[in-house]
């Protein structure tokens, strides 16, 4: 199995409130983004890193120079408006000996060996899977007008993380698949299921936490300190 992490880098920071986008924002004395890869740099599987960037970016080059990897960092594509034009135009970046993607958010800077191991073990195994952990909080599903409509039992329920794994050919078969509907995917996985490919679920891990608000960079480092 050769694995190639779509490493998803096409942020804006917008949401975040910086200028710089966060995934060049320095923690702990580097880049996010260098966390990242340097998290994925415990993979004995991860045989190459494919990142997705956004035009116009002026910060990853700087960020990455002067590192070393494990893996094969290949030279940056630019990505599309949704997430799944930017899996598409990483994809088709990628060797042809690639069999295995997984699409990873370069926000989460820790997923840990552990997680890793587990998520690529069982999408060799059943064709797909995604790291989550169990939702502790009571769910409900509500009206736009914020009237309760079902309360769903949590023991079936699930929050996913990344890095989300499928054989190559998986995805390019549910990208095709759902080429009129990708607008309406939030996830990588979700798009292999619309397709009716099987997805599994792996262990995640509570500091595989993706960045998001200025509070999750504090978070992150205090975790790296």
């Amino acid at each position: 199995m050769k694995v190639a992490v779509l490493l998803l880098a096409a942020g804006s920071g917008k949401r975040f409130g910086s200028d710089i986008p966060k995934q060049y924002l320095e923690v702990a004395g580097k880049p996010l983004i260098i966390h990242t890869l340097q998290s994925l740099n415990q993979s004995t599987h991860v045989a190459v890193v494919q990142p997705v960037i956004a035009a116009g970016d002026v910060w990853y080059a700087d960020a990455v120079a002067n590192y070393g990897w494990n893996f094969e960092l290949l030279k940056p594509v630019v990505g599309g408006a949704e997430r799944s034009n930017s899996m598409q135009r990483g994809l088709a970046a990628l060797p042809d000996d690639i069999d295995m993607i997984a699409v990873h958010d370069a926000a989460r800077a820790l997923p840990s060996q552990a997680l890793l191991d587990d998520v690529f073990k069982l999408a060799e195994k059943h064709g797909a899977a995604v790291p989550a952990l169990p939702v502790h909080d009571t769910i409900k599903r509500i009206a736009a007008d914020g009237k309760v409509l079902e309360t769903p039992n949590r023991s079936s329920l699930v929050a996913v993380q990344t890095p989300q794994v499928a054989r190559r050919d998986w995805f390019q078969q549910a990208l095709e698949t759902e080429k009129d509907n990708l607008h309406l995917h939030t996830d990588d996985a979700s798009v292999l299921e619309a397709a009716g490919f099987d997805v599994y679920i792996s262990q995640g891990d509570v500091n595989n936490r993706k960045v998001t608000t200025p509070d999750d960079m504090l978070w992150l480092e205090e975790r790296l300190k």
